[in-house]
């Protein structure tokens, strides 16, 4: 099987919206590239290092109508984009693009996610999540998924039941398992991301990580519910997400950009009180709490 990917260069100031629209467009992966050949030094650990030029690659499947979607994002951003190009490729190639920059990653104070050939050159005290995304998305590359990662090192999960929704890779809830949660759900509608989600769990001998479809869940049973979607799915998914979240527990979004935050927020308005926006680059996280006299 072949698959197909767009290319685009777009400006610098446009490259968060160009990433959300092929989001929104149904990418199954999106990779940021050096369009310039322009070195960059090794980053602080958890950094998300970008070029002068960035290029993103949006990996879609065979079927995918990629000169009509060329033709959408042109006329959208006008001359906000330097070039736009379709690739076709292997099944192979593009699976291992991944591990070519892919090293360990420190996210907060004790939480890494590496390679399994990374391991040795972590810290004595960390906590790691060994990481095989196969054809699922999520390597704590992206802000979005920085995000979380952040949020969940900074917490103590001791006793907590934990979901993952939209799991991708899994990495989300086996960080969760490696923390110290006592039990972690995650799901997604993918069948390939549950798949690497039990393979990475196995890997990770986290065997209270458990992947599951959306239709087997259980409403008010989780203490942390970690949705890292986009902001129009989050606001689809508002009801089904407070419902599973526990009163006063904690209901953590990812995926914004800031000029969703508010219409987000509003969605959730009555029935979670959220904390201050939390920013890294262009991306945000929302974290609050159900209320305990919200209505399912």
């Amino acid at each position: 099987m072949n698959w197909r990917q767009l290319v685009v260069e777009p400006h610098a100031e446009s490259l968060d919206a160009v990433e959300a629209f092929l989001n929104d467009a149904g990418a199954l992966a999106l990779t940021l590239q050096d369009a310039g050949d322009e070195p960059l030094l090794e980053p602080p650990p958890g950094s998300n290092p970008l070029w002068q030029r960035t290029r993103i690659v949006a990996l879609f499947g065979a079927d995918a109508d990629l000169p009509d979607l060329a033709a959408r994002l042109r006329a959208q951003f006008e001359t906000q984009v330097h070039s736009i190009g379709i690739d076709t490729l292997a099944d192979r190639a593009w699976e291992l693009e991944w591990r070519k920059d892919f090293k360990p990653m420190c996210f907060g104070t004790r939480l890494w996610v590496t390679p399994a050939d990374g391991l040795d050159t972590l810290p004595e005290d960390a906590i790691a999540v060994v990481l095989e995304p196969g054809l699922a998305f999520g390597t704590g590359t992206h802000p979005t998924t920085a995000l979380c990662l952040r949020w969940l090192d900074a917490r103590t999960l001791d006793s907590q039941h934990v979901l993952d929704y939209g799991c991708g890779s899994g990495i989300l809830a086996i960080a969760a398992a490696r923390l110290g949660a006592a039990s972690v759900t995650a799901t997604d509608i993918d069948p390939q991301a549950l798949l690497a989600t039990r393979e990475n769990a196995l890997r990770n001998e986290v065997a209270h990580v458990s992947a599951v479809t959306p239709e087997t869940l259980a409403p008010g049973s989780y203490d942390v519910v970690l949705a890292n979607i986009i902001a129009g799915t989050l606001i689809t998914l508002a009801d089904e997400l407070i419902g599973l979240c526990r009163p006063d527990g904690n209901l953590v979004l990812s995926g914004l950009l800031p000029r969703q935050v508010e219409a987000v927020c509003d969605r959730y308005r009555g029935q979670v009180e959220f904390l201050p926006v939390v920013q890294l680059g262009e991306w945000c996280l929302l974290h609050g709490t159900r209320r305990h006299d919200a209505v399912d």
